[in-house]
């Protein structure tokens, strides 16, 4: 399964920072997520386009997850070359991520 099955989310910036948000459908949900999106495997999701640390964040009494990606966005808007330099869409690839569901 993927993230999207379980989860909506939204990102953006702040300069070379990226903040990427999940929150689930359901409990269930959220319990998958909180057990298979750890830091570690979100940076290696992410690979080589996070250049710093990801930092997972858990508000459970809203079953939401947010990640800080440091070092993730080139540079930022104004120094970054890439399509998506305001990290607008980085929630959008994190949802793509193959994860192993209960479901």
């Amino acid at each position: 399964m993927r993230v999207a099955d379980l989860a909506h989310g939204r990102s953006g910036d702040k300069g070379d920072t990226c903040n990427v948000g999940l929150v689930a459908w359901d409990d269930e949900g959220y319990r998958t997520l909180c057990r298979e999106l750890t830091e570690e495997r979100v940076a290696a999701h992410f690979g080589s386009l996070v250049k710093g640390s990801v930092t997972r964040h858990e508000m459970p009494g809203i079953r939401a997850l947010n990640f800080v990606l440091t070092g993730a966005l080139d540079g930022g808007g104004t120094l970054s070359l890439r399509s998506d330099h305001l990290g607008k869409v980085m929630y959008a690839w994190l949802l793509r991520m193959e994860i192993a569901g209960d479901r």
